[in-house]
């Protein structure tokens, strides 16, 4: 078995460990809300979340993995070159991943990702590879990294705005309601748990697939960019997996660490963080459920209490943010550096 087919089932492997993480990540914003609201028991609201997150990939569509497959272009570079560019990147992900759920704070599985894609393609490929759709911006257009941004880092301004309207249309509307009304509202807070996780599965399950479509790209065993349904299949179970085993200390600080939620606010958030992340997947724009999750929660929150919200704690999960990028591109800069030199010495 050669070096490059060795790599191809490296990178494999490491897609499900990355897709696993995510989930393991974003169930614990998922459910967090519903937990904290106790509308829902964990079990209920993560199994049903899983099996909404399984169900995404199928019917959304391919649009957000076509957006991050294609961004860095790998398909005229040598193929170790190109593996080490997804290899890196891969890399850089479940890293800030595993580095930020030891310390219970939710964090952007397709920032690392995106991050770790733009540092080891500058490092590999250079500057001119990458598509950073500044062309398209000027004619009106999203391409490349402007649509990863504008899905990645515009997201959480709209859903803190969308928090912030839905919670006052809320209490406006709920204010003379008795306390019957919670039974329907219980209803609707298994509806807006099964949509999260359906908007979820749709959006982020698609980034580990363009992972391994760049692969099979860069391996040769493909001449154009595509996903193979195998890859649909292993992405899909990877993130339901890790949606099955969520997080426990990033759902006690988003459940109970940001605000006191009651049942109005888990399902305020959990609609407006689907609906968001519906619309940017029927775009093909990559969103963060973490950073959508907890933006409209902050929202929510504003709209009723803003003294009660922990803004200490929000200020230290949006410092993770900011700190998120340019970490993953360092991170995806270094590892394919690593990588390039012990290929290059493995392949002679």
């Amino acid at each position: 078995m050669d070096l490059i087919l060795l790599l191809l089932i490296f990178v494999v492997l490491t897609v499900a460990l990355f897709d696993f993480t995510n989930g393991f990540h974003d169930a614990a914003d998922m459910v967090a809300t519903a937990i904290a609201s106790r509308a829902m028991t964990p079990g209920a609201a993560i199994g049903l979340v899983s099996v909404a997150t399984f169900i995404g990939p199928f019917v959304a569509g391919l649009a957000v993995a076509d957006t991050v497959g294609q961004f860095v272009d790998i398909s005229d570079s040598q193929a170790l070159v190109g593996e080490a560019v997804v290899i890196a990147a891969l890399l850089a992900a479940v890293s800030y991943n595993l580095a930020t759920w030891k310390l219970g704070f939710p964090s952007s599985s397709s920032n690392s990702l995106a991050g770790g894609l733009v540092g080891a393609g500058l490092l590999a490929v250079g500057n001119e590879q990458i598509n950073w759709g500044w062309s398209a911006l000027l004619h009106g257009e999203l391409q490349g990294v402007m649509k990863i941004f504008a899905g990645l880092f515009l997201s959480p301004f709209l859903g803190f705005a969308i928090g912030y309207i839905t919670m006052k249309l809320f209490n406006g509307l709920l204010q003379r309601c008795r306390q019957s009304v919670n039974k329907p509202l219980v209803g609707i807070q298994y509806f807006s748990v099964a949509w999260l996780g359906f908007s979820h599965g749709a959006n982020d399950a698609q980034k580990g697939m363009a992972i391994i479509g760049m692969m099979l790209l860069a391996s040769g065993q493909t001449d154009h960019f595509s996903i193979p349904v195998w890859a649909i299949l292993l992405c899909t179970s990877a993130i339901t997996l890790g949606t099955l085993f969520g997080g426990w200390s990033i759902i006690k600080t988003l459940g109970f660490g940001l605000y006191r939620v009651r049942l109005i606010h888990s399902i305020a958030n959990q609609l407006d963080a689907a609906f968001i992340n519906s619309i940017a997947t029927a775009i093909g724009a990559p969103t963060s459920t973490t950073q959508v999750v907890t933006a409209t929660l902050l929202g929510n929150g504003s709209a009723e209490k803003p003294r009660h919200v922990q803004w200490r704690t929000a200020a230290g999960i949006v410092g993770g943010w900011l700190l998120n990028v340019p970490t993953s591109i360092l991170l995806g800069w270094s590892y394919c550096w690593l990588l390039i030199h012990f290929l290059a010495i493995g392949a002679q």
